[in-house]
């Protein structure tokens, strides 16, 4: 009696008869043979194998998920499903490809199952081992022989592949070899530390404390000496090493900052390990002693004022903070209001475009007080521009949300009660202007309020389109933007 794998090889070589490979026109069935063959230095889950076996079916053949499911069960199926592209009938493929690869890629980011992990990377490998012998043949000529003949855009869509897959796979030694050949292929991809052996520091935070929480992650308090921030499960090691860059290069021009000293992982996320000795986050102290939230907007507002002084040019490395406002408003208010997308983008061209740089993520929960100074940390927004957008990012954290039930409520990015983050956000203001200027405060205020409801906007729709309570939020939000837009006065 055939076992599974013999099953799937004969399945797969009837589905694929009369098909040969874009290069070399070898038969089609020694691709996912070659496939089978990777997954099988990488474990010894029949189901994995098998489905690296089935894996073109969907695609290059009429057979379908459906019909996997029934010769070779639900996780063959749901695996093969991981590796397959939608399909755009009614476009050609060259206009389609970029649009296929980002929703695969996306199967891939969003995945659990390490089986379709290894999968996706002994597909890379196979497809790439052959890629790199005609490249070493033909150079740049071998790029005519596909759909996306930008070879821009073929690495770009090989090293994201590869930056999904390190957390889980980089000790395989199929991992290192895709990386040989992409760096082979596009010298410089990837540090050359990439294609050897490297593992790292695995640790718990089982019993730690929690200091704080955003957008990016969490941050622990892992002993006495040192802190760990754990990033989300979208960031891969190249946005850590990214922040961690950042932050030396915002050092040097003389912001306060933690440097990373190391990174780790923390389970299936990555984590940057900071030694702060004996700090709290701002967050944790207004928390303890509500009292002196005077004083803790003072050490903010100077803070800030410290980070805005600092001058850096193009070459630093730091980009226009306008340009990240220009993609809150694209993918918000112009899904919503186009007419006042426009305005809203004419404003914005009104800002002069300066060198003082912003933090991009200024709040209480990036902010660390040791031995009473303070220290920042999570600096993969560093940008440079005008100081109000900095403001106007406080603005969402502290005062724009408009879901607000009672005074009570808890603001979600920091966990303080509504009222008291209002009410450090005032204070804020008046220690950063350094003036009791009702009219000043005022004027700032609005301008701040007009750029954090244009990111809350866009943050209503990072997950598809808002429903019921939170579209009537963003009703709201768009009234209170249209409103604001007809008062400003120029910025700054």
């Amino acid at each position: 009696m055939m076992n599974l794998v013999e099953e799937a090889i004969i399945y797969a070589t009837i589905m694929h008869q009369g098909k040969v490979r874009k290069i070399k026109n070898i038969p089609f069935i020694l691709h996912p043979l070659e496939v089978a063959q990777i997954l099988a230095t990488m474990t010894d889950d029949q189901e994995t194998i098998v489905a690296g076996i089935l894996h073109d079916i969907v695609e290059d053949t009429d057979g379908t998920i459906g019909e996997i499911e029934t010769r070779f069960g639900k996780r063959v199926a749901r695996l093969v499903d991981a590796e397959t592209e939608p399909s755009f009938p009614d476009e050609e493929k060259e206009k389609s490809w970029q649009r296929r690869k980002e929703l695969s890629l996306q199967k891939l980011k969003n995945s659990d199952d390490i089986g379709a992990k290894m999968l996706w990377l002994a597909d890379k490998l196979a497809n790439i081992r052959s890629l790199a012998r005609s490249y070493s043949e033909n150079g740049d000529n071998v790029w005519s022989l596909f759909h996306q003949s930008d070879p821009a855009m073929q690495r770009w869509y090989y090293r994201t592949a590869a930056e999904y897959l390190e957390m889980d796979l980089n000790k395989t030694g199929a991992y290192k070899e895709l990386i040989k050949h992409i760096n082979y292929i596009w010298p410089g991809t990837f540090g050359s530390e990439k294609a050897r052996y490297r593992a790292y520091k695995e640790v718990s935070l089982e019993g730690c404390r929690l200091l704080g929480s955003g957008q990016k992650g969490e941050v622990y308090r892992y002993d006495d000496e040192l802190v760990i921030k754990v990033f989300n499960r979208s960031n891969t090691y190249k946005d850590v090493e990214r922040e961690i860059a950042l932050s030396r290069k915002a050092f040097v021009l003389g912001v306060p900052t933690a440097i990373s000293f190391g990174i780790v992982s923390v389970g299936k996320r990555y984590g940057a390990m900071y030694e702060l000795l004996d700090a709290d986050t701002l967050t944790t102290c207004i928390a303890r002693n509500p009292s002196d939230l005077d004083y803790y907007a003072g050490v903010m507002a100077s803070l800030a004022r410290t980070i805005h002084a600092s001058q850096a040019g193009e070459k630093d490395g730091f980009p226009d903070v306008r340009d990240r406002y220009r993609e809150y408003i694209a993918r918000g208010i112009a899904r919503c209001d186009e007419k006042l997308a426009g305005r809203c983008l004419e404003r914005l061209s009104r800002i002069p475009a300066t060198n003082h740089l912003v933090h991009g993520d200024f709040h209480t929960n990036n902010v660390f007080l040791q031995n009473s100074e303070p220290l920042l940390i999570d600096m993969d927004r560093v940008a440079r521009g005008d100081p109000i957008f900095e403001l106007g990012d406080m603005y969402l954290y502290y005062c724009a949300s408009p879901g607000e039930k009672g005074p009570e409520d808890i603001a979600p990015y920091l966990g303080l009660p509504c009222r008291i983050c209002r009410q450090f956000f005032q204070l804020f203001i008046r220690h950063y202007l350094q003036t009791e200027d009702e009219n000043r405060i005022r004027e700032v205020t609005d301008k701040a309020a007009w750029l954090g409801n244009i990111r809350l906007i866009n943050h209503y729709w990072k997950n598809g389109f808002p429903q019921k309570e939170a579209r009537r939020e963003v009703d709201i939000l768009l009234s209170k933007t249209q409103k604001l837009l007809e008062t400003l006065t120029e910025i700054p």
